[in-house]
């Protein structure tokens, strides 16, 4: 019976958790302020994350997969019109 339980609470909060990192806020700027994907790439390089895979919009965020100097896997978030990092995740 246990088991079943946790099956079904997994069910219900996982959908919810999925969605967290939109509702994550970076800025109350409108787009028209955000830096611009490239300077973007440029400014996370900079912030030592040397390879970046792709950059989207994520709430009012860029979010940055990329990797570190020492190839970690990292998914970053970061302010679009202040280039600061709100939030990183990183795998060694």
């Amino acid at each position: 019976m246990k088991p079943l339980f946790v099956c079904a609470l997994a069910a219900v909060a996982l959908p919810g958790l999925a969605h967290a990192e939109d509702d994550m806020s970076c800025t109350n700027e409108p787009r028209s302020a955000w830096m611009t994907l490239d300077a973007a790439t440029v400014r996370i390089r900079e912030a030592g994350y040397p390879e970046v895979r792709a950059i989207k919009v994520s709430g009012s965020c860029y979010e940055i997969f990329a990797f570190t100097r020492k190839h970690g896997r990292a998914d970053v978030y970061m302010n679009p019109v202040t280039a600061e990092i709100v939030r990183a995740e990183v795998e060694n």
